[in-house]
């Protein structure tokens, strides 16, 4: 790690952090409070995802829709009018739109091999976007002037590496830049998550291959063709599945590339300093950690 002791954190001129972990338990709240509050640089890969990567992808589909309209149709076809996507480090939907929910057109689905696809997307866009945290690591000092840097990085990270190889090239460079913060959760949690998610289900993005084999699985059990799937149903019924899948994953990463905090001391957080102070007792709990 970048910081070996809670002394080496606390005397850092440079802070640099990445919090990871489940969506819903605080990484953008504390992203946003340390760069509202103190000299922290907020990087989000989820709008560099949305803005870099996929913003053409995902204002090509508004203009598919809006091309099903006759009035903005002909607008479209004679340049007359400009569509764009309003996208903010809050408010992720333009990217989550575009990645929809397989299933019933009827019920707001898209196909499953479009589906497939946009995944395919997604998971190239959030490799890349989560490297460039280092190209921003150096903006913020350069041309913006900040010592401290956050990187606030997606739900999924833990699905496009692989945290069981020590040479995993995302996490070495992401590790060897910024201390990695795993934000724990309990199982409360996941039970209020899993309540949240079910009053508004919302895309996520999954491995191939355990996409695929929750798909298979959903339609067998419910005797459902594909074009007949209601894709708030699909998405639910995989959620607890996909938080079972991806907390070792989560845990894994931690354990060889970085530090822990729970959910409950991420909420607790008032200010920069509470952070700061919580980061080091992260670093002087972890197994194996040196002191001075």
């Amino acid at each position: 790690m970048i910081y070996e002791t809670a002394e080496d954190w606390i005397r850092a001129p440079h802070k640099r952090v990445a919090l990871f972990g489940m969506s819903g338990l605080g990484k953008t709240h504390t992203a946003a409070m340390l760069r509202e509050e103190a000299e922290w640089f907020h990087y989000s890969v989820d709008f560099r995802i949305g803005t870099r990567y996929m913003g053409e992808h995902i204002v090509d589909n508004f203009k598919r829709e809006a091309m099903r309209v006759p009035f903005l149709r002909d607008l479209l076809r004679s340049d007359s009018i400009y569509i764009a996507s309003n996208l903010t480090f809050g408010n992720l939907r333009p990217l989550s739109t575009y990645l929809g929910k397989p299933g019933d057109p009827a019920k707001g689905g898209i196909p499953f091999d479009d589906y497939v696809q946009r995944q395919r997307q997604h998971r190239a866009a959030e490799v890349a976007a989560t490297r460039d945290t280092l190209l921003f690591i150096d903006k913020a000092r350069t041309i913006y002037d900040y010592d401290h840097f956050v990187c606030d990085t997606s739900g999924s990270l833990c699905e496009v590496v692989d945290p069981a190889d020590p040479f995993d090239p995302v996490l070495s460079e992401l590790a060897g830049a910024l201390l990695p913060v795993w934000i724990r959760g309990t199982e409360a949690d996941v039970e209020e998550l899993a309540r949240r998610f079910d009053r508004a289900p919302k895309p996520m993005y999954y491995q191939e291959p355990f996409l695929r084999q929750l798909w298979d699985d959903y339609r067998a059990a419910t005797g459902t063709p594909g074009d007949a799937v209601d894709p708030d149903a699909f998405i639910r019924h995989g959620f607890r599945r996909l938080i079972a899948h991806r907390l070792p994953r989560y845990e894994a990463i931690a354990r060889r590339w970085g530090v822990t905090v729970e959910g409950a001391e991420i909420a607790a957080l008032r200010s920069p300093a509470d952070f700061e102070a919580l980061i080091a007792a992260a670093i002087e709990r972890r197994p194996g950690a040196a002191s001075h």
